[in-house]
């Protein structure tokens, strides 16, 4: 799925500027705002957790920063490659594949972590857990033939906020 072409779910088209917005905001209050978001009118909950995850393009070399729903499990972050449910992998996963480390924002804290997608007993018990967080990811794995992967980050060291 590495070479499958990029592209854009319906949800992802009609949440652009959302989207643009929420990450601007997030960077510029230096996470004051932004961390918690209102996803109602789009099948989630009213207090939605984000996270910002910057990752290097693997082709372009630049650094990526976005804004994506993230849960906690005993210490871990946890964050879905969803992609809306599209049948292709979202850019952010492919990047991070290809790196051993991640970079992460959680309000105003920003950290440097390994990260894992974890498998059988344990992958089923956090999926369940990322559908009550955000339930739409139900209908995105169902739009899909492919496993959504999951990610899940151990933070590490305290890095400088994200910036512009």
């Amino acid at each position: 799925m590495s070479d499958d072409p990029v592209t854009m779910t319906e949800i992802e088209e009609t949440r652009l500027d959302w989207t643009a917005q929420h990450r601007q905001d997030y960077l510029r209050s230096g996470g004051t705002k932004g961390h918690v978001v209102d996803v109602r009118e789009i099948g989630g909950l009213r207090f939605t957790t984000t996270l910002l995850l910057k990752t290097i393009g693997r082709k372009s070399g630049e650094a990526r920063i976005l804004p994506l729903i993230y849960g906690d499990t005993g210490g871990e972050v946890v964050i879905v490659a969803s992609k809306g449910g599209a049948d292709v992998h979202p850019a952010w996963y492919l990047n991070l594949r290809e790196k051993k480390e991640v970079e992460i924002q959680i309000g105003g804290q920003a950290f440097r972590g390994s990260w894992r997608e974890p498998q059988g007993a344990e992958r089923a018990e956090i999926w369940a857990f990322m559908e009550k967080l955000y339930p739409p990811y139900v209908d995105y794995q169902k739009a899909t033939k492919r496993e959504i992967p999951l990610v899940v980050i151990a933070p590490g060291d305290e890095i400088p906020v994200f910036k512009e």
